[in-house]
C-alpha cells in the first residue's frame, strides 16, 4: 500500500529525557542500557527524512501525574519495580518528560499514562485531525510501551510499521523476543530499509 509522506508519521514513544539523559530519573538511578542509549543517534537521520519528505513527527511521552502534595501518582506494579522514582520525574511539561534534544522538535507531543501511548489519551485524536494513516514506531521499550502502542495501532487500522533497530530494551533477549512476537502483527522494517523506500 502506497501512502503518502503527508500522511505518515514517525512515532517515537518515551524517548525522553527522563529515560534517556544522563541526567534524567533513570540515568541518575543508574537504570539504561547500551541499546537503548544509542536510539537518538540511530534515529535521528530518518526523523530528518520524514521531516524533509512532508512527514510528521509525533513524540509520545510517560507521564507520572503529580497528585496531592506533587506527589507522583505511580501504579502499584511501576513503583514495585521502580522504587527510585519520585516527585517531580516524569511531570508534565518538566525537562524530564520532554522528548530528547537530538530528535525534536516533534509536530505534536502527547502525554501518555500506559504503556499504550493510545490508552486514555488523545493520541487517535490528534491523528486523525492530522490525516495520518502510516505510523513508523520507534522507541522504548520494545516489550512494553512500543509493543502495545503497535497492537493498538493495527487495532485502530494505522497502517503500523515497527522500526526494530530504533527499538530497544533493557537486555537484547527481551527486544528479539518482543519484536518476534509482533511480526504477524505488523510489518517489521529496519532504519536503513525505511530509509531507502522513503528517499
Amino acid at each position: 500500500m502506497t501512502v503518502a509522506m503527508d500522511k505518515t508519521a514517525l512515532l517515537f514513544a518515551d524517548l525522553q529525557n527522563d529515560f534517556i539523559h544522563p541526567d534524567g530519573a533513570y540515568g541518575r538511578a543508574g537504570q539504561s542500557a547500551p541499546e537503548i542509549a544509542v536510539l537518538p543517534g540511530r534515529l535521528k537521520p530518518l526523523a530528518d527524512l520524514v521531516r524533509d519528505k512532508g512527514g510528521w513527527i509525533v513524540s509520545t511521552q510517560f507521564t507520572l501525574v503529580p497528585g496531592r502534595g506533587g506527589e507522583p501518582i505511580i501504579a502499584p506494579h511501576l513503583k514495585k519495580i521502580r522504587p527510585f522514582l519520585a516527585k517531580g520525574d516524569f511531570a508534565p511539561g518538566s525537562w524530564g518528560n520532554q522528548l530528547v534534544d537530538e530528535l525534536g522538535p516533534a509536530d505534536f507531543c502527547v502525554e501518555k499514562v500506559a504503556y499504550s501511548a493510545f490508552y486514555m489519551s488523545r493520541l487517535e485524536w490528534v491523528l486523525r485531525k492530522a490525516g495520518i494513516e502510516r505510523l513508523l514506531v520507534a522507541g522504548i521499550v520494545t516489550n512494553g510501551g512500543v509493543a502495545t502502542t503497535f497492537r493498538d495501532a493495527h487495532v485502530r487500522e494505522f497502517d503500523a510499521i515497527l522500526i526494530e533497530d530504533g527499538c530497544a530494551a533493557f537486555s537484547v533477549e527481551t527486544h528479539i523476543t518482543a519484536v518476534e512476537a509482533l511480526r504477524p502483527v505488523g510489518r517489521i522494517a529496519t532504519v536503513a530499509e525505511m530509509m531507502a523506500e522513503l528517499g
